[in-house]
């Protein structure tokens, strides 16, 4: 079996990012998690250290995956972490384009190769930053990410989990 990265901000992690690590873990065996922080995007809801906790809340009940915090390029990431491969979900067409542009700048850089993992079709509209949206605005999140971070997310924003106002 093989060691794969997932890199990300996991600003929070949610059940489409889970369904992409679940199913890393069933190609590849070994996941590293990296929480990074992306320059390209504000600094985030959560500080990294929640993000860590969060995502390894999350991922509890799978024994080889491990989350980490990681600053820098996720191919320096995957280096680090003795990773094979970077593993990337897909929802669209758009993210692909994205994807592929990163994927040939971490092969150029240390030739760590890319592997796509097309998301699960009932979750590609999961998007991190509509959950902190929904959430702030005091809709229903139970049904797209895993409880401890509707138990965060509500905390943040002072409302019960699961709370629609």
């Amino acid at each position: 079996m093989a060691t794969v990265l997932i890199p990300g901000s996991f600003d929070p992690i949610h059940l489409g990012h889970l369904d992409v690590i679940t199913t890393a873990v069933e190609l590849f065996g070994d996941v590293v998690v990296a929480v990074m922080h992306n320059p390209g995007k504000p600094s985030g809801l959560f500080p990294v250290e929640e993000r860590v906790r969060l995502a390894r809340a999350s991922v509890a009940d799978h024994p080889t995956v491990r989350v980490e915090p990681h600053v820098g390029l996720a191919v320096h990431a995957a280096v680090a972490a003795g990773a094979d491969f970077i593993v990337k979900g897909l929802r669209t067409a758009a993210d692909f384009e994205i994807e592929q542009q990163m994927a040939h700048n971490n092969l150029a850089i240390n030739g760590v190769r890319t592997v796509y993992v097309p998301c699960n079709p009932a979750l590609g509209h999961i998007a991190s930053r509509f959950v902190r949206e929904i959430a702030q605005y005091g809709g229903s999140i139970d049904h797209l990410v895993a409880p401890a971070v509707a138990v965060a997310l509500a905390d943040r924003f002072g409302r019960p989990p699961g709370a629609v106002t």
